[in-house]
């Protein structure tokens, strides 16, 4: 299997939510559990049945967080040379042509992405489009919502 790719920022991130996942959210959970229980019946119990689910969601969340770090290849974009060519980790300042505007980007790894704070998925249709390109280039790329063309105005690694 390869590694995924993951920034030291992303890296940071998730060890942090697996931190507090193991620390607080399981041990509250374990409480809920516990206190529900001293209320009698499971069968019709709905506290019960919603802690356990969360714990359900808690123990899924751990796990896959951990998955990631084990698989994760952490690059930190600070030591790659800046060369004005779009790379895992680059902070992209984008002139969108068709809406006029300009966008920030940077490609980071799956469980990192957050499209509202500009940090986009390695995997989506736009990194993928810009991967490899450089300052100065006019990209034209297709998404679900349609095709938009972009020109990359800077390339930084920050």
């Amino acid at each position: 299997m390869d590694k995924l790719p993951i920034t030291k920022a992303g890296e940071l991130m998730l060890v942090e939510k697996l931190h507090l996942l193991k620390t607080k959210n399981r041990p509250e959970i374990s409480q809920a559990i516990a206190e529900a229980r001293s209320h009698g019946d499971l069968k019709e119990n709905a506290e019960y049945h919603a802690a356990k689910e969360q714990q359900g969601f808690v123990e899924a969340k751990i796990k896959e967080i951990e998955y990631a770090l084990s698989n994760a290849q952490v690059i930190d974009v600070k030591d790659i040379p800046e060369t004005g060519r779009v790379v895992f980790g680059s902070t992209i300042d984008l002139y969108d042509i068709g809406n006029d505007k300009s966008i920030i980007y940077k490609i980071v790894g799956n469980l990192e992405s957050d499209p509202e704070k500009g940090l986009i998925s390695i995997q989506t249709p736009i990194a993928q489009g810009l991967l490899g390109k450089n300052e100065g280039d006019k990209v034209l790329i297709s998404t679900p919502s349609g095709d938009i063309s972009l020109e990359i105005e800077k390339v930084r690694h920050i």
